[in-house]
């Protein structure tokens, strides 16, 4: 799957290192952002690359496997520093931006070019209903806090733990169901697509990609907090708009260039199919995580968060029913996302 050239950013790898040791903590944050773009990017190349040579079975688990490593990995640096709050609104963030926006943005470029464009409606409601299960699954830990009076951690914990064990459950099964029970019915036409690079390459290539990853994720959560002062913006808000983009980058672009190309059922699966992976598998695998560290992160959204999730599932569910979209389905996606970005903006935490 092609993606967006963004390697030149990688020249400013030495910079977030040299400005968090000189206490210029901005340019940290803001430059280590900038470097996990590109390298985003390349964890997802190199993914494509082995999906090719495993075939497209094996290549759509690879792709379900390590498409958002980047995200899992910038949020388990900041449940290691304690930031859970912005791990969940990241988590949140990265859901309804690739619901709204990067799907939005795609069907309005693809429908400008294609006056309406055509997508397998099975598998979009394969997506749609793993998402109201993932909506479910952060009702009622919610429901449960608020109606349940006063809660032991312990009582929290069984409930997180319970939830996060069951929608993995249900990422599996629907994996098993998309390619293996049923995979006929999500199969697409053969590309005839050949690998660029070898598999030892892009092994290589994955795991340095995922290490330095590593790295500036952790630069960039130390040089959270004095940024965030220093520019004056909501915590929650970086958690709920920043970060996702920072994570999810590559995978916009991708997303909208297959609409482009009138491929709607390659920009789905990125786009619909990402915010299914991290609602039932980079959530609830990070509250179990984060049990073996010192900082738990239960499965207790607030209810902005939750409604935010909601919103856009219901919404996506109604555009992706018909199997067609236009420009201004896409235009309604990205006018939902406005309305709730801004109002994030505004969001304190409390």
């Amino acid at each position: 799957m092609p993606r967006p050239k963004l390697w030149w950013l990688l020249v400013l790898l030495p910079v977030p290192p040299i400005a968090q040791a000189t206490s210029q903590h901005t340019l940290a944050f803001v430059t280590a952002a900038l470097v996990i773009v590109p390298l985003a990017g390349l964890i997802g190349t190199a993914t494509d690359q082995l999906a090719v040579h495993a075939g497209p079975r094996v290549g759509g688990l690879l792709n379900a496997t390590f498409g958002n490593i980047t995200e899992l990995v910038i949020s388990i640096f900041l449940i290691l520093d304690g930031q859970i709050g912005i791990v969940k609104a990241s988590l949140v963030g990265s859901i309804i931006g690739n619901l709204l926006i990067v799907l939005g943005l795609s069907l309005f470029v693809g429908g400008l070019r294609q006056k309406e464009q055509h997508f397998n409606a099975q598998a979009a409601g394969v997506h749609s209903t793993s998402l109201v299960l993932a909506v479910t699954g952060l009702v009622m830990p919610a429901l449960f806090v608020l109606s349940a009076g006063r809660q032991t951690q312990v009582q929290r914990t069984v409930v997180s733990v319970t939830v996060a064990l069951v929608l993995i459950a249900l990422y599996a099964g629907a994996l098993l169901f998309m390619y293996v029970t049923h995979e006929h019915l999500f199969r697409t036409p053969e590309t005839g697509e050949r690998a660029q690079w070898s598999v030892r390459r892009a092994v290589g290539i994955l795991a340095g990609a995922t290490v330095v990853v590593a790295v500036m994720s952790d630069l960039l959560v130390s040089a959270l907090d004095p940024t965030v002062r220093a520019i004056g913006l909501s915590k929650l808000f970086v958690g709920l708009v920043i970060i996702p983009i920072i994570g999810n980058a590559a995978e916009h672009g991708s997303a909208v260039l297959m609409a482009l190309r009138d491929k709607l059922d390659a920009t789905l699966e990125i786009a619909i199919g990402s915010s299914v992976q991290i609602a039932l598998f980079v959530a609830p695998a990070l509250a179990l995580i984060s049990l073996a560290t010192s900082h738990h992160m239960d499965f207790v959204f607030r209810a902005f968060e939750v409604v935010a999730v909601a919103l856009a599932t219901i919404i996506v569910t109604f555009i992706s029913r018909d199997g067609k979209s236009n420009w201004l389905e896409g235009a309604q996606l990205m006018g939902a996302y406005a309305i709730m970005a801004i109002s994030f903006l505004f969001v304190r935490a409390g």
